[in-house]
């Protein structure tokens, strides 16, 4: 069938199936305008606890699934390709975690949503980019743990300086790679562009932005700004919903290098197959299921 006609049979299943379709922004511009829901983590982390249908499908990476999965047991949730997974979540996992803990006795753990189940299951509370900096700053404790990115653990000890933060060295490697000479070079072709840049990239290049957010914050700066020129640190996947909204603004990327090969795995063709035969399902033991919503719904508490 052409793109046409399987856009109707995602409908029509959809509809079938009482399903619900929820993407990144990270991911393909057809996977997007197909989703019912498109949005950064803590959005479909947030619309996955209160949907009232009976399967997700979940388009994004496993870990993002996975959390899905710990906030509604009893949906079925799907991951349209089975291998679309996440090389900063896997940085670490749940015994290099004790073992971080047992370094730091008594010291509360901040785990981005980035991470395992089974890391969610060992922490205090998650975050995502867009409540990180609230969280760490209402916690009582004035040291924390924070896994597993070493970049974003930076960006929230300088927006809260009262607080010692103690970071996994973990990073996203598609946010990592970009270097602040691309930043130069990127200011130097756009003079009156805005930096706006994603705090999972290094330190020297966040410092260097003119706003600093999660995907979603970007998307509603560059919405809100008077200015119609940006440049854009953060994985390519978001360019498609912010030149949709903003026809009259111009967004360049700040680096070639700003592209997520696993957020650019699933297809509309892996959409159709995950609705058709309901394949590549998330489960998760109910032990570690269990803690994990713990560390979730503390986060969605406080959000």
């Amino acid at each position: 069938m052409d793109e046409r006609e399987m856009i109707q049979e995602i409908q029509r299943l959809k509809k079938e199936k009482n399903a619900i379709i929820l993407a990144h922004n990270y991911q393909i511009p057809e996977v997007q305008d197909i989703a019912d829901v498109v949005g950064d983590s803590l959005k479909l982390s947030q619309e996955a606890a209160k949907t009232k249908a009976d399967i997700i499908i979940f388009s994004g990476v496993h870990f993002m699934a996975e959390s899905a999965k710990i906030l509604s047991p009893d949906k079925k949730v799907l991951l349209p390709v089975y291998d679309a997974g996440c090389p900063m979540a896997d940085m670490i996992d749940a015994e290099q975690l004790r073992e971080f803990k047992k370094k730091h006795l008594d010291v509360p753990v901040v785990c981005y949503v980035n991470s395992s189940a089974e890391v969610k299951a060992e922490s205090d509370i998650c975050c995502t980019s867009s409540n990180a900096v609230k969280i760490v700053r209402e916690m009582e404790a004035d040291k924390i743990l924070f896994v597993p990115d070493q970049n974003l653990g930076d960006y929230i000890a300088k927006q809260v300086p009262e607080k010692e933060v103690i970071s996994w060295e973990g990073f996203c490697i598609t946010h990592h790679r970009v270097k602040a000479s691309e930043v130069v070079a990127a200011r130097n072709h756009h003079p009156d562009a805005l930096l706006l840049i994603h705090p999972e990239c290094s330190p020297d290049v966040v410092e260097r932005a003119d706003f600093v957010g999660s995907t979603s914050a970007i998307i509603n700066f560059a919405r809100k700004s008077e200015n119609k020129l940006f440049i854009i640190g953060t994985e390519m996947g978001v360019l498609h919903i912010l030149r949709k909204e903003n026809p009259e603004k111009s967004f360049y990327l700040l680096s070639p290098g700003l592209t997520c090969y696993n957020m650019k795995k699933t297809s509309l063709p892996d959409i159709y197959k995950s609705l058709l035969k309901e394949q590549y399902e998330i489960t998760i033991d109910e032990s570690v299921r269990q803690k994990a919503l713990g560390s979730l719904q503390r986060m969605l508490d406080l959000s």
